[in-house]
């Protein structure tokens, strides 16, 4: 049985995967009533599975007229993707659970398969990286980039 979050994200993404444009608009608190849960639920789901790693842009406007604005980012182009990843997303270094949500992108979007992300997920584990943290998050860096590079070019 799925959890909450599980469900609203589900919710959220089908909704978005069929916006004419990618993008959707939504009242927190209508949101909140839908599910019969707090408002603090949908906060969480919204920052924790629709983040710029995972492939989204969210916009929030407060206020009584207040909205959340949800995007998907679209690929242009392979060589652009591997720009923002390896450029702006993964930098010098990054954490296993940043890391962990690239790969899930990098799956989502039908870049690579199941067992390719199990492998680069694997790879770049904390179990298999031994080394104190510093060092392994720019290690894990290292490597994602170059499993990106090879993906990218296939």
């Amino acid at each position: 049985m799925r959890n909450i979050s599980d469900i609203i994200e589900h919710h959220l993404k089908s909704i978005i995967t069929n916006s004419p444009n990618g993008s959707i608009e939504i009242q927190r608190s209508e949101l909140a009533d839908h599910f019969q849960c707090v408002p603090s639920q949908i906060n969480y789901v919204i920052n924790t599975r629709f983040t710029v790693q995972k492939g989204y842009i969210v916009e929030s406007k407060r206020g009584g007229g207040g909205y959340i604005r949800i995007r998907k980012v679209q690929i242009v182009s392979k060589a652009r993707l591997q720009e923002l990843l390896t450029e702006e997303l993964i930098g010098e270094s990054i954490s296993q659970s940043v890391g962990n949500a690239i790969i899930e992108r990098l799956l989502e979007e039908g870049l690579v398969n199941i067992r390719e992300a199990t492998l680069m997920k694997i790879a770049t584990s904390r179990n298999v990286l031994t080394l104190e943290a510093e060092l392994r998050d720019r290690l894990r860096a290292n490597i994602l980039k170059q499993m990106i590079a090879a993906i990218l070019l296939k």
